[in-house]
């Protein structure tokens, strides 16, 4: 009888101990993916702040001088948001396959104080390229940290399309945006379309509006409509008013106004995804306390 006891006994005691653990791991996860949510939405300012540089740049190289002190703005987040993902990085360190390390931000923000020095001396061209190289390597991180960090440890937890739409689709559909909005900034400040301009802003159109479509697919929400409505405002006004026409008809200052109304309206929408995450999130560990209170032996 008393062997009997003793082996119930470490029975329960074993999976007391293996519940403990998951647990355990459960709350790491929850941690590591709220934490990765912060990051990307860190990565998702500093995104925004690139891409309206990136455009104001081409208007001023154009000319269009009242752009200066706007370009001024967004160094500023540029170097804030650098400063507040130092802590994203680090934290990186510690897992097994880094999305990003506190070296590949140093490089980007001596790359990003070169551009910045170096703009009154480049073409349109040259800028664009040199803005969208360092846009390309923070879509890069957020689509990692999102599915490294989000996506599957917290499969059970949070809808994988929901996090594609937020760390990935929808920012690359504003970053489609960003660059119809610098290309079609430097040619309304210009008053004249080049053929290599032409055929850029047709594709970037055309990708954003498919981009669109697919996100779509996932979330159709009040928010949703509303950027899908300003993006096809935005991308008529290409077509309408930049590729149309023999002579550009929209100046450089109201082309710039809509396209950023379209990529604020993404941006929202991305706000909005992120949101939901969260709350998905907050769902999980709220009932994973529960469950953390419940006894041992009921789960084997």
């Amino acid at each position: 009888m008393a062997i009997a006891i003793g082996i119930a006994a470490a029975v329960l005691l074993y999976f007391a101990m293996r519940y403990r653990n998951a647990m355990r791991r459960d709350g790491r996860r929850l941690a590591t993916a709220r934490q990765a949510l912060e990051g990307c939405g860190h990565l998702l300012a500093l995104l925004r702040a690139l891409q309206q540089h990136r455009g104001l740049s081409s208007g001023w190289l154009a000319g269009e001088r009242q752009f200066e002190g706007r370009m001024g703005a967004r160094r500023q987040e540029v170097e804030r948001e650098l400063i507040v993902l130092a802590e994203t990085a680090q934290a990186e360190l510690l897992m097994a396959r880094p999305c990003f390390t506190p070296h590949d931000l140093s490089l980007f923000h001596f790359r990003w104080k070169a551009l910045v020095d170096e703009l009154p001396g480049l073409s349109i061209e040259q800028s664009i390229a040199r803005h969208s190289q360092m846009i390309t390597h923070t879509l890069d991180w957020l689509t990692a940290l999102g599915e490294a960090r989000i996506e599957l440890p917290a499969a059970d937890l949070v809808d994988a399309d929901a996090v594609r739409n937020y760390a990935s689709r929808l920012p690359l559909l504003a970053e489609y945006l960003g660059q119809a909005r610098a290309v079609g900034s430097g040619v309304a400040a210009r008053g004249s379309c080049t053929p290599v301009a032409r055929v850029r802003l047709m594709f970037l159109a055309s990708r954003a509006e498919s981009l669109q479509k697919q996100a779509m697919q996932v979330a159709g929400d009040r928010q949703a409509l509303v950027a899908a409505q300003a993006v096809a405002a935005l991308t008529g006004m290409v077509r309408q008013k930049l590729l149309a026409e023999r002579a550009v008809t929209v100046g450089a200052e109201a082309y710039f106004a809509a396209a950023t109304e379209a990529i604020d309206a993404v941006f929202a929408w991305i706000d909005t995804c992120g949101r939901d995450i969260r709350r998905e999130l907050d769902a999980g560990g709220a009932g994973e306390a529960v469950n953390a209170s419940a006894p041992a032996a009921g789960v084997v």
